[in-house]
Formats: structure tokens, sequence, C-alpha cells
């Protein structure tokens, strides 16, 4: 699409939207990408939104959708008629309801489950076999199987009846007659091969198979490493259920990591960006509570050593550096870790060695800043004693920090815990509760008489 069109629709969404300039964009947008329609209606406030949606084909209306994050398309379904809903279901193959069912009313679902055929509801059964998290939940059905018995000019003749619009269908997966998986067949083995010689012997060895139960992000993350444009996904008997391609397996890459971003904010990937006022505060109020329950645990170690402070203000303006520096070089470990799990990087081997590492790191940065921290308190206060104290402090808070930072993503990891979720506020925690209470405890010792 044409820069100039873009800008076009910006200038659109900027403004407020009559019915005439809703049907202007959902023309405009049904120029784009079925996924580029679905971020320009998240861009949209939930009236806008709908008209324009409404505006564009019943067909691009079904694969935007796709696309959505959840709750931007329950904002869509809520204002919806139930009849207009099930006319749209009815419009949706399976995989589109697979992919939306939890998000539709049961009415509507059972309707449009109805309507399926034999063969559609055997595979709508094998699908909701498995959680919403395994591969073998979303493996899609659009893939071209080919019998073990089969002979290299039949192989030949599927790819020559392909539609040139389809999408990473240069493999076929060769089952045999019980639908069990036997191989991938690449077309480019196929170039020069005897017509008349079986497909068998010309099967990639090498590709890999993903399996049902494998959770996504790990049955996404071996397509996008495999170098293949799509892989099989298998049962527990070796039957083919389905593929993953390239595109989609990327694209739960992407909301993997979007996800993890998300989450060190306590938030949900799929918030809608124009989700109704109390709703997003409903969703949120949860990591602010328990924000706020961590806070009061810090304000209660402080509160251990009230009469240090009224004896020793200097302390009470030197805090909030003891909490800064110990939280800072936790986040800099945490992140590291978090990354490390998310790629499989961290085993029972490498654990021991990360955790020296990350504690020489945490050591000698302690130090330093120990040493700058305590010359410019000297400057400021005039008092070594002073220095000393938060010195030592900043010392064993980075230490600490870093030691958090390793242990608490892990532990939350075998606990079956989002790290990226609650790690960094338990971090902050231990940090902030350890920082004060060395730092403050250290003065009670050295300053008090």
């Amino acid at each position: 699409m044409a820069e100039n069109q873009l800008l076009d629709i910006e200038e659109i969404v900027r403004d407020s939207f009559d019915e005439q300039e809703s049907e202007l964009l959902g023309e405009k947008l049904s120029q784009l990408e079925p996924e580029e329609i679905a971020v320009a209606l998240e861009a949209m406030p939930l009236e806008q939104r709908l008209s324009t949606w409404l505006a564009l084909h019943p067909d691009e209306q079904v694969h935007a959708l796709g696309y959505m994050r959840e709750d931007a398309r329950e904002n869509i379904f809520k204002q919806l008629p139930d009849a207009a809903l099930t006319e749209l279901v009815a419009r949706m193959d399976v995989d589109d309801l697979i992919e939306l069912l939890d998000e539709l009313p049961d009415a509507v679902y059972q309707a449009a489950c109805s309507k399926l055929d034999a063969s559609e509801k055997l595979w709508l059964a094998t699908a909701l076999a498995y959680t919403d998290e395994q591969c073998g939940r979303y493996a899609d059905h659009d893939v071209l199987t080919i019998r073990n018995n089969a002979k290299v000019r039949d192989a030949v003749r599927m790819f020559k009846k392909l539609n040139e619009d389809a999408e990473y269908q240069d493999s076929l997966m060769v089952v045999d007659r019980t639908g069990r998986y036997v191989g991938q067949l690449h077309g480019t083995r196929l170039l020069g091969a005897p017509s008349h010689l079986p497909v068998v012997e010309y099967i990639d060895e090498e590709a890999p198979v993903v399996e049902g139960e494998m959770d996504l992000d790990t049955g996404s993350d071996i397509v996008a490493r495999s170098g293949y444009s799509a892989l099989a996904v298998v049962d527990d008997e070796s039957k083919l259920l389905g593929r993953i391609s390239i595109g989609e397996a990327l694209e739960n890459v992407r909301r993997s990591l979007e996800g993890q971003f998300m989450h060190t904010a306590g938030l949900d990937e799929n918030e809608d960006l124009f989700a109704p006022v109390i709703a997003s505060a409903k969703s949120r109020a949860v990591w602010l509570g328990i924000n706020l329950l961590t806070a009061f645990l810090a304000a209660w170690t402080i509160g251990l050593f009230e009469a240090t402070l009224q004896q020793q203000v200097a302390l009470a303006v030197l805090m909030p550096i003891v909490a800064s520096m110990g939280g800072i070089a936790g986040s800099q470990t945490l992140t590291l870790i978090i990354r490390g799990l998310a790629l499989g990087q961290i085993t029972p081997q490498t654990y021991w060695t990360l955790m020296r590492k990350e504690l020489g790191v945490g050591l000698i940065n302690g130090v330093l800043w120990a040493v700058v921290i305590c010359g410019v308190t000297y400057l400021w206060f005039g008092d070594w004693i002073i220095g000393i104290v938060i010195a030592l402090a900043i010392v064993i808070n980075i230490f600490v920090a870093a030691f958090s930072g390793v242990v608490i993503p892990v532990w939350l990891e075998k606990a079956r815990i989002d790290p990226a979720l609650s790690g960094s506020v338990i971090l902050t925690t231990v940090t902030d509760v350890i920082g004060f209470f060395v730092f403050l405890g250290l003065g009670s010792l050295l300053l008090l008489p």
C-alpha cells in the first residue's frame, strides 16, 4: 500500500467518525493485510472500531479477528447481537473457531458446532483435547498429505495443483494408511527424480517434528529455528495432527515476547488499549494491591529504626540511594536470567557457574560504587562513619540483589509461575527490605551512643 494512503488512514483515525467516514476507512483498510487491519482497528476507540469493522467485507472481518488481541475481539463481540455474531461465526473455518471459542457466548458456539460436518467435528474434538497452551490445540489443518506408497509423479501432480496464493506449501507430509506420520517431503528433492520411484526414498529425515503436547512457545521456537517453512505436529501415537508454519511460529514468538514485556509491569498482553475504564482498573488493581503490601513491608522495616532516624537525619536522606542501587543491580541480573530461561540456556549444569559469575559482578560493582558513595557522603555530611555505613550497606545490598536476581526467576520457573510477571515485584521487596535493614541496622550500631 502506498505511503500517502497510509497517511490518509492516519488522518481519518485521528478524527471523530461518522458513518460515511467509517465506510471510507473500511474501504482503505481492505487494501491491507489482515494483521495490518487488526493493528489499525486496535488503534481506534471502541465505537469507531465497531463501525469501521462493520464496514469491512465479512471475510475480512473474520481474518482480522484472528490477529486481534483477545480483549479487543471481546469488545467487538459484546457490541454485536447474537444473531449477527452467529452469522459471523458461520463464516469461520474450524481453525478460526478453535481460536475464538473461549470468547464466544455458549449459544453462539453451540450453533456453530451444530453446522460442522463429521470431519470438522472430529477435527474440533481433537484440537480441544489439548490445552490452550499446547501445540496440538493450534495445529493448522491446511496441510498437504500423501501416502507413503505413492510415487514421485503423484507428489509432483499435487504440487502442480497448488494455488499460487498458497503459503508455506513447499513440502508434503507423508503418512501411512493409518494416518501415522512417516516424514516430510520437500519439493526441491523431487527435481529430476524418476517419476516411478516411491516418495519414501526422498523423505527429509532431518526435519524435526513438533509434539502436540509441547508448550506452544517451545514448539514455535523449534519451527522458527528449524530452517523449514513448516513442521508436522503429531500426537502421542505419531498420528499427524497438522502443521505449524514459520509464519504462525514467528507470530507466536512475537506474542510471547510482547507478553513478557507487558508482564514486567503486571499487565496482561491481551489488554485492549481502549478497554472500558472499569475493566482496565480491575485488571491492574491486583498488582497495585500486591505492590502496596510489599511497600508496607518496607515501611515496617524502616519503622523498626524510628529512634535511629530521629537522631541521625542523614540516614533518612541517604536511604533511597541504598534501595535504588540494589534495585537496579538486581533488575539487571533478573532480566538476564529471565531471558536465559526463555531461551533454554539455563540448566542445572550451568546454574552454579552463572551464580558465581553474577555474584562476582555484584561484588565488584558493589565495592566500586561503595567507595564512590562513601567519598561523596563524606564531602556532603563531613562524617566518615556515615560514609562507611552506606558503603557497607551498598556492598551487601548489591551482592544480595545479584543472588536474588538469579534465585528468584529460577524458583518461580520451577513453581510454574511466570518470572516476568512477578519476579520484579519480589526482587524489589527483597532489595528494599534487606537494604533498609542493613543500612539502618549498621547506622544504629555505629552512630548511636
